[in-house]
C-alpha cells in the first residue's frame, strides 16, 4: 500500500466516523459549516481591511477575538452534537434539525450584519429569508443567543 492510499484511507474513515457521529452528513449541517466559515471569513474582512469591527476597541483586527470566534464556533458544533445524540436518546430526528437551523439563523444575521459593516446593502427577499428562519427557530426550541 503507499502512503497515498494510506492517508486516503484515513481520511475516509475519519469523515465517515464524524459523519455517523452528527447523524449524517446532510444539507442542514453542510449549510452550518458554510455559513460559519463565511460568518468568520467575513469578519476577518470586516477587521481587517474595513477596521469597522464592532468586537475590538480599534475596530481592527485582534488575534484573541479571533480565537473566541473559532471556540465559539467549535462549541457551536459540539452543541450540534449533544442534539443529535438527545434526538438518539429519545428516538426523534428534529431535535438535531431544531439546532442546526437555529444556528444556521445566527451565523446568517452576523454575515448580514458584517455586510452591512462592509456598505453591502442587503436584498429584501434574503432580510425576509432571515425573518422566516429566526420565527422558525424560535417556534422549534427555546434559543437563546
Amino acid at each position: 500500500m503507499t502512503i497515498k492510499n494510506v492517508i486516503c484511507t484515513a481520511l475516509g474513515i475519519i469523515g465517515a466516523t464524524i459523519s455517523k457521529v452528527f447523524g449524517g452528513w446532510d444539507a442542514a449541517l453542510t449549510t452550518l459549516i458554510i455559513f460559519m466559515g463565511i460568518d468568520y471569513v467575513t469578519g476577518i474582512i470586516v477587521a481587517g481591511v474595513f477596521h469597522k469591527s464592532i468586537k475590538s476597541s480599534s475596530g481592527g483586527l485582534k488575534s484573541t477575538i479571533g480565537w473566541q470566534g473559532i471556540c465559539r464556533k467549535g462549541v457551536t458544533i459540539a452543541i450540534v452534537l449533544i442534539a443529535c445524540r438527545l434526538d438518539l436518546l429519545v428516538g426523534t430526528t428534529y431535535i438535531r434539525d431544531a439546532v442546526v437551523i437555529a444556528f444556521c439563523t445566527n451565523e446568517l444575521i452576523s454575515i448580514v450584519e458584517n455586510a452591512g459593516l462592509m456598505g453591502i446593502p442587503m436584498p429584501d427577499i434574503l432580510v425576509r429569508a432571515i425573518d422566516v428562519l429566526k420565527h422558525r427557530g424560535d417556534n422549534d426550541e427555546n434559543y437563546r443567543a
